[in-house]
């Protein structure tokens, strides 16, 4: 039952590290291998021809630079690395009980591979070199504002200014921003004033946001509205279906109702509570209500 587990126990071995502290440990390692083979070896070309994403390496056939690269980011900018830690952290920290650790790293390294694809389409010809997470960014970012689109949020413009939005104004500022950049710029041949890699973080956004339509469940998806809907007037009224009565859990049996809690856990811990179902949800609710009178 639900009190043999050992999470709903008062005392308990402490979890492991999760999978948003290895992805933060192995940027930041990166990181710092970067710079032991830029300033004390004078080699840090090496590294870069091995991990960074490029043109010519994927002619090369290093195709495996379309995941390595998020782990690289300018040496000798720190706003570069700890802009992107901040907001893996932040934003992964409110994702990952929702999504659960398998989905978390397959929407990560889904959106940094398809980030990296659609920058080396743009630049094929133009050539460069791409380095860092910033599309990962942009699909948590994408997926935050999906889920949580009204929810206030504060931080530090310039780590200086405290400015306050919303997410899904932010996540259309970003795309805004973003496709003006890889329009104007980045498919003209042309370097982005802004510094940014504007045709990875859409391809990011992309990522982010076919999760959300495509791949998260209907029984989350239903209960929080998108950041990118069709308007009100093109959609079809629909109609309010009655409630219908709720099944009874057969708690007859012990050993059924034992069997089915576990299983209902294990999908919590695998994929994250908002992958539950609402009759999975209510079999916890009546599984919990079962031991109060115990």
């Amino acid at each position: 039952m639900l009190s043999d587990r050992s999470y709903m126990r008062d005392r308990y071995a402490a979890d492991r590290t999760s999978v948003l502290g290895w992805l933060i440990s192995a940027i930041v390692a990166g990181f710092v291998l970067q710079n032991v083979f830029t300033r004390l070896f004078g080699a840090g070309f090496v590294l870069e021809h091995l991990a960074a994403l490029s043109p010519a390496a994927l002619r090369s056939g290093h195709i495996w630079t379309l995941a390595t690269y998020s782990f690289l980011h300018a040496p000798d900018n720190l706003l570069h690395i700890i802009g992107n830690l901040l907001a893996i952290y932040f934003l992964g920290r409110e994702l990952l009980p929702l999504l659960g650790s398998r989905r978390f790293v397959g929407l990560y390294f889904g959106a940094v591979i398809l980030g990296g694809a659609v920058w080396s389409a743009v630049n094929w010809h133009s050539g460069g070199v791409l380095l860092g997470a910033s599309a990962a960014v942009s699909a948590l970012l994408i997926v935050f504002a999906c889920f949580y689109p009204d929810q206030e949020m504060t931080f530090l413009l310039f780590f200086v200014f405290p400015v306050t939005l919303k997410p899904k104004y932010l996540a259309l500022a970003c795309l805004a921003i973003d496709l003006a950049g890889c329009v104007f710029y980045e498919i003209m041949g042309a370097v982005s004033p802004f510094g940014f890699a504007h045709s990875a973080h859409l391809g990011g956004m992309a990522a982010g946001w076919i999760y959300y339509r495509y791949f998260h469940d209907n029984d989350a998806r239903s209960t929080r509205s998108a950041v990118l809907e069709l308007p009100r007037w093109m959609k079809r009224p629909a109609r309010t279906p009655l409630p219908a009565a709720p099944e009874p859990v057969n708690v007859g049996s012990r050993e059924h109702l034992r069997a089915e809690v576990d299983r209902i856990l294990d999908k919590i811990n695998s994929q994250g509570f908002g992958a539950l179902t609402a009759d999975e949800k209510r079999i916890l609710d009546e599984a919990r209500d079962l031991l109060s009178r115990r």
